[in-house]
């Protein structure tokens, strides 16, 4: 028998009506966990309103620390995107929120876990797994797959009855998830791919066309591939990401719109705004474009996908992942300089950057004199490198030459692999 239940929780609309129906179901205690992980605003009061929902207790534990030093930045060193555009803002935190939802269940001995995800979705998947790491043992309820609750008209309809205050309304029935990396916005009229967001869907950033008239400088710096400094000033995680928030947003930098391939197979259309984040893998990107090598650089490409699918698969609690992680932090150890963007009206270009590390050296590419680089050793290693080229070509005339002499004798003998 369930005696004690613990929900995360969120405060909004699809949790909020879970509270009571957990009670009117098992008739047990609902201990909520709401995590902190830059939503802002969004979780003022938000204990007081699992209270008044039927909940016996309420935590809210501040996340957002370890939510960016601890999954944002090593998702960022790795260089994840998911469909070509995606940041994996809400997929890097349910790993996070899930696991202290089960120490939280823990400490107050709850015999089962609930999340308020849909049958449809990628959440539901990403709470699971993370339980499966951590409490395999503790049953899982998922409202959504259980309920006759069918859509969000609905949970609003429940809502009313049951007099639970809820910021959705059927005007504006967008299904968001926010944090300090991201906002993404689903549902509503989004749900047809071939109309345009609405003017007043976003949050995080200036429309574009009502963005500054002038350009702003910023420069970013890095250690190690992790972002410590913006405009020369140290910063700590959640302060840096909260600045390059604000000065992206204000010049509509990191929108994207994208239909998107989600793990249960069928496409969904979202809209998120990363800002900050959208600047922070422009500049990350180009010092490392700078400071690795060739080989290396691309070996990194090739498992950036890999990584993106294992946080967006909810995959993030595995040895896959660490391995992963253990590649990018030796390619991250000279990732440290500085790059400096222009932002304009949507757009963030490079001005400049610099690295100690850095494997740009003019001495070797200079158009100048120099007497470093021997240019005529080229030769010789143009004409190694092309040796197969070479080698396929001779046969191919060997063998032209042979045919031909077959077909009408004559005295010219043709080319052979020795003069390679």
């Amino acid at each position: 028998m369930i005696k004690t239940i613990a929900l995360a929780y969120s405060g909004g609309l699809d949790t909020s009506i879970i509270v009571p129906w957990l009670k009117e179901r098992y008739d047990a205690r609902v201990i909520c966990v709401a995590a902190d992980i830059g939503q802002g605003d969004e979780l003022e009061g938000v204990r007081a309103k699992a209270i008044a929902s039927g909940a016996d207790e309420c935590y809210v534990e501040d996340l957002r620390q370890e939510f960016v030093e601890n999954f944002v930045w090593p998702t960022l060193r790795a260089g994840a995107i998911y469909g070509r555009k995606y940041l994996l803002g809400t997929s890097m935190g349910r790993p996070l929120i899930a696991r202290r939802q089960v120490e939280v269940a823990r400490k107050v001995g709850a015999d089962a876990l609930a999340h308020g995800c849909t049958g449809k979705g990628n959440d539901q998947v990403r709470f699971e797994l993370t339980y499966a790491a951590f409490a395999p043992e503790l049953p899982i309820i998922a409202p959504w797959r259980e309920w006759d609750i069918r859509s969000r008209e609905d949970a609003i309809s429940y809502a009313e009855a049951h007099g639970i205050p809820v910021a959705a309304t059927r005007e504006k029935i967008y299904s968001r998830d926010r944090n300090i990396w991201h906002i993404s916005h689903e549902g509503g009229v989004l749900e047809q791919p071939s109309s345009a967001p609405p003017d007043d869907l976003f949050m995080l950033t200036t429309d574009p066309k009502h963005a500054p008239d002038e350009p702003e400088e910023v420069t970013i710096g890095f250690e190690a591939g992790t972002p410590v400094s913006v405009n020369g000033k140290k910063m700590g995680a959640v302060a840096l990401l909260t600045e390059l928030n604000k000065i992206g947003g204000r010049h509509g930098v990191g929108r994207i719109d994208i239909v998107e391939d989600r793990l249960v197979g069928m496409k969904s259309r979202g809209v998120y705004e990363t800002p900050g984040g959208t600047l922070l893998y422009i500049a990350h990107s180009e010092l490392e474009q700078m400071v690795l090598d060739r080989r290396t650089l691309a070996a990194k490409d090739e498992i950036a996908p890999h990584y993106a699918d294992i946080v967006y698969e909810g995959r993030w609690w595995s040895i896959e992942r660490e391995a992963y992680d253990a590649f990018v932090n030796v390619t991250q150890e000279r990732i440290t300089g500085e790059v400096g963007l222009s932002l304009f009206k949507g757009s963030a270009t490079i001005t400049g950057r610099t690295s100690r590390h850095a494997l740009y050296d003019e001495r070797f590419v200079t158009f100048g004199e120099d007497d470093v680089y021997q240019q005529s050793d080229a030769a010789g290693f143009i004409r190694l490198y092309g040796l197969p080229t070479r080698v396929r070509a001779l046969r191919d005339q060997e063998l032209a030459g042979a045919s031909a002499v077959a077909a009408s004798p004559g005295t010219g003998e043709p080319a052979t692999l020795a003069t390679v």
